[in-house]
């Protein structure tokens, strides 16, 4: 895989500030109780966590435009959020953020997405979800095309899915036969509903359970991993394939037949939480500046590795993505 200098990553960091790219997929509330463990319950045997502080994040494809955003990219985010008190939060909390939420729209038939995670001394203890996965009502699954369509700028498009019920097959091939009409590219994180409804996008990325689920194989040595990827490039027909592969890093198939292969950059894994999440923003956001696509994937794996340094899950930022860069060059020599 190729290394990518720092000068280099400055450099497309800085042709990226400004891009516009939307962000389509399950939004929802991330809350965190935050507490120590020291005793175990006398009532069960489970720890008992002593709470010290709580807060709310943007999660799930929300988060993925708070990793843009970040990034210098300004951010489209479209979804649904419920007609409730999260539902609120989350509208707040985005605007806070400087996301523009022009593409979200209320359902006062479902709730609001809230996953709330417990972590005590610094581990995930359990986490509680509380989610409808039906699919979008018609007229919002329209809302949300004709937002797409009305955009005059976008130079990306995002599907974030996590089977929650705002992305459907009829908004997936509306939004790709809009953007390869409009030379938009389109990056694609997917989930196991809507695997093969991604025809002839810009970038597909799996990770290797939900493209082991989709295959209905085992992808776990080098030859197992490189079948499957061609396997994904030949049916759905993307520019490229990018697999990620947890601790043993990522697989880059592109459409002229290269696979590059690339280890894992986390020094020390302290929750995996949202790192899908900025691989594919990260992705994106460097491709909108010019980059070939083995530098996108490059400095999203560098993105990815970054942020599972840190529990809970937390955007990237710019400081810390050359800072990881830096470190790596320096190790290796590399100027």
């Amino acid at each position: 895989m190729l290394e990518v200098t720092l000068e280099r990553a400055r450099e497309l960091l800085e042709n990226c500030s400004g891009k516009r790219i939307a962000v389509v997929g399950d939004v929802m509330l991330d809350r965190f109780f935050w507490g120590t463990v020291n005793r175990i319950s006398p009532e069960a045997p489970v720890p008992v966590v002593d709470l010290e502080e709580e807060t709310a994040h943007l999660g799930g494809a929300s988060n993925v435009a708070n990793n843009l955003n970040n990034l210098g990219i300004v951010p489209l985010l479209c979804g649904v959020v419920g007609d409730d008190n999260s539902g609120k939060m989350f509208l707040e909390i985005a605007q806070q953020n400087g996301i523009d939420i022009s593409g979200l729209f209320v359902d006062s038939s479902r709730p609001t997405t809230v996953k709330t995670r417990i972590i005590a001394n610094n581990q995930h203890v359990v986490r509680v979800d509380r989610e409808v996965r039906d699919p979008i009502p018609d007229h919002i699954t329209d809302s949300i095309i004709k937002v797409i369509a009305n955009e005059k700028n976008l130079d990306g498009i995002i599907f974030q899915d996590y089977n929650k019920g705002t992305i459907t097959a009829r908004l997936i091939h509306s939004l790709i036969k809009i953007a390869n009409e409009r030379g938009i590219p389109t990056f694609v994180d997917p989930k196991f509903d809507n695997f093969f409804e991604y025809r002839n996008s810009t970038v597909f990325k799996p990770n290797r359970k939900e493209a082991q689920q989709a295959l209905n194989r085992k992808i776990q040595n080098r030859e197992q991993i490189v079948s499957a990827g061609n396997e994904l490039m030949q049916r759905l027909e993307p520019q490229a394939v990018l697999l990620t592969l947890g601790a043993d890093g990522m697989a880059l198939f592109e459409s002229n037949g290269e696979v590059s292969l690339v280890s894992t950059r986390a020094r020390k894994v302290a929750d995996v939480s949202g790192a899908g999440d900025t691989t594919i923003a990260t992705f994106a956001a460097i491709y909108s500046a010019g980059a070939s696509l083995k530098e996108c994937a490059t400095i999203a794996n560098y993105a990815a590795g970054v942020v599972c340094e840190e529990p809970g899950v937390v955007p990237i930022t710019i400081d810390k993505l050359l800072d990881s860069i830096r470190k790596n060059n320096k190790k290796n020599g590399i100027r």
